[in-house]
């Protein structure tokens, strides 16, 4: 192993050396998702700043480290290749591991891995719809549905009640572990973000049908959360949602990212590329900050593919 050119360090300070005005670095999504430490790593062609969530694992001293939910990237003053981390020194850190989510494009850790590829809605290129989505989208028209969409600023606890309902209706549904059920607190903090808006598709007696949560983010509007309510499912409602968000990409110049299936080439997948004009791979970095702790806790482990081994048994 060649020599470390970069040392990392590990600043308990709840992410705010890595905030910034970008969505998923934002004071109001760090603070939702429980940031604890910034990773910040240095090294002479520049910084690199990693908001995490840092863990106990198990009832032991050891520590690992996971990025936020979405596309939380990294703060990065790096001007040239990407940074190996088998050349950045952890030890400082006193971290077993640390699983950072990248923000779409490429990503400033070498030897990332391809997680998922997205499914994006591009304003640059043609536009892309089925017929049957658009001969759904103006039948719910005719039905009385109508589409609201409402910067977060200025959404009523009467919006973001039925933007959870519809949220939570479909994580039951799809059997979602419990770790995506986000409280309402948690909305209510991401929405005071003004680079968010609440998409609302309401049925005719004016409850939400359908909603989404975007987010404006490193180049992006982020198709984030999102669900339909038992009730209304077959009229598609998220359709009008969908379409919606695309003229609201198209209005602020940036491409949607309506995200991707669990796995590649499922229904969730192919319901999203009905509206996809392009697609895009999205990488996450799995970096053994000690490979002597990552060895002894992950023995015996059957893990596959999953990182870190020894939480293969937390995955629900």
């Amino acid at each position: 192993m060649s020599e470390p050119i970069a040392r990392a360090e590990l600043i308990e300070d709840r992410g705010e050396a890595s905030a910034g005005e970008e969505f998923f670095r934002s004071r109001s999504f760090l603070d939702a998702e429980g940031v604890t430490h910034t990773l910040r790593i240095d090294a002479d062609e520049g910084q690199l700043l990693v908001p995490l969530i840092v863990r106990p694992i198990g009832d032991g001293p050891e520590r690992d480290a996971i990025s936020p939910y979405g596309y939380p990237g990294i703060a990065t003053s790096f001007r040239d290749a990407p940074l190996d981390p088998a050349q950045v020194d952890f030890s400082d850190t006193g971290l077993v591991t640390a699983f950072i989510r990248h923000a779409l494009g490429e990503p400033p850790l070498a030897g990332a891995t391809e997680r998922n590829i997205v499914q994006i809605a591009d304003p640059d290129l043609p536009a892309k719809s089925r017929p049957s989505d658009r001969n759904q989208i103006n039948k719910n028209l005719r039905r009385g549905y109508e589409l609201r969409i409402v910067p977060g600023l200025e959404t009523t606890p009467d919006d973001r009640a039925g933007f959870l309902t519809a949220y939570e209706q479909t994580m039951r549904r799809t059997g979602a572990a419990e770790r995506y059920f986000f409280s309402a607190a948690y909305f209510d903090r991401i929405l005071e973000s003004d680079q968010t808006w609440l998409a609302l598709a309401l049925a005719p007696g004016g409850e939400a049908a359908a909603a989404s949560l975007a987010a404006c983010s490193d180049g992006f509007l982020h198709y984030y959360l999102s669900g339909s309510a038992d009730s209304h499912l077959r009229d598609s409602p998220m359709k009008n949602v969908l379409a919606g968000l695309i003229e609201l990409a198209t209005e602020q110049g940036l491409p949607l990212n309506l995200g991707g299936g669990i796995a590649r080439g499922d229904r969730l997948e192919e319901f999203k590329r009905g509206f996809a004009n392009r697609e895009q791979p999205w990488h996450t970095s799995e970096i053994v900050c000690d490979s002597r702790a990552y060895a002894r806790l992950s023995a015996g482990s059957a893990a596959g593919a999953f990182f870190p081994a020894y939480r293969a048994g937390d995955r629900g």
